[in-house]
């Protein structure tokens, strides 16, 4: 061999006097090679020293060594919110554990879904990791009839039958508020997901569990929803004081919310929590960084990516059966309640 270019896996077949199939499927150890043809493969692999890369294992396992993650959120939406960033650190490190490459693919338009429907037909991938799941998202829907490995982070609904993580958000929402309750607040407003995400209705039906468990009527007045952005949390708790100006707390269901909340009670002059109280959702690094620090419903979103992609891992791997897990939250309590 001269200069210094890496071998290929034609080079080794040349080498051998076999097919690069057969090479291949040597470096994946099927049982379909002759010993003699193995015997050559091998003797050309350790004198080229060559290293196996994984279109060459494509060859015969019918695998890219790649999934993709996908969101259907926009660059901007992607910049802002920590869920996405510590979601992706925890996918990423996951994948590299079985040297499987990430592809992220942000889904904004009917254009963008074509291009992924069409690299999941030319299987340019082995998986999906599916990402701000809505309940009419016909997406998942698409990638099972295509019998494309997929894992959601959240479920469309109660009776998802695709492999998902999530986190307990019914659980957390019902114990901030809870906390909330127990430190005499009694006109708790919540400022609640999209109703139309698994993730908005649990967070909500935790907000309406608590109070029912304390024997404290839960008002509909002091309901508003927001798209988990921070200019909808702003927005949203400017129109829970118009409507309800005794409100003494309120739980929002994101920590952006939670942010722009802080935001508008600061405008009008209300005294967090010495007026109102704030809880979000998320612990994110936004947390311990406003005035004052935020209390909030901890979920381990770096986890949550991490078991995403080792489930996805063992069903395009070992061919291992859905999982659905539910991951515990924590309420982590500081200064704004």
């Amino acid at each position: 061999m001269t200069g210094n270019r890496r071998p290929t896996i034609k080079t080794v077949a040349a080498r051998a006097g076999v097919g690069r199939t057969t090479v291949s499927r040597v470096v994946n150890g099927s049982d379909l090679v002759s010993a003699d043809a193995r015997a050559r493969v091998l003797a050309a692999i350790k004198e080229l020293n060559y290293v196996p890369n994984s279109v060459a294992r494509g060859l015969v396992t019918n695998r890219t060594n790649a999934v993709a993650l996908v969101i259907p959120e926009s660059e901007s939406r992607l910049g802002s919110e920590p869920f996405f960033a510590a979601l992706i650190r925890g996918v990423s490190g996951a994948l590299a554990e079985s040297g499987t490459q990430l592809q992220l693919m942000l889904v904004r338009d009917q254009a963008e879904r074509d291009q992924l429907t069409e690299s999941v037909a030319t299987r340019r991938v082995d998986g999906v990791l599916l990402v701000s799941v809505h309940s009419e998202d016909r997406l998942p829907g698409i990638l099972e009839e295509m019998g494309l490995p997929t894992v959601l982070a959240g479920r469309r609904d109660a009776g998802e039958q695709l492999s998902y993580v999530n986190s307990d958000n019914a659980g957390g929402a019902a114990e901030a508020v809870r906390h909330l309750l127990g430190r005499g607040r009694r006109r708790i407003a919540t400022i609640s997901g999209p109703q139309d995400m698994d993730v908005g209705r649990a967070r909500l039906a935790g907000w309406r569990t608590a109070h029912q468990e304390a024997g404290v009527p839960a008002d509909e007045l002091l309901l508003e929803t927001g798209d988990f952005s921070e200019d909808s949390g702003g927005r949203a708790m400017r129109l829970l004081l118009e409507r309800a100006p005794d409100l003494d707390a309120v739980f929002a269901a994101s920590d952006l919310m939670a942010v722009g909340a802080l935001a508008e009670l600061r405008r009008q002059k209300r005294r967090v929590p010495d007026d109102v109280a704030v809880v979000g959702f998320e612990d994110s690094v936004l947390a311990r960084h406003t005035n004052p620090p935020l209390t909030t419903v901890r979920q381990p979103v770096e986890e949550l990516g991490r078991t995403m992609a080792r489930i996805l891992t063992d069903i395009t791997l070992n061919d291992a059966p859905r999982r659905q897990i539910t991951l515990p939250t924590e309420l982590v309590v500081r200064e704004s309640s």
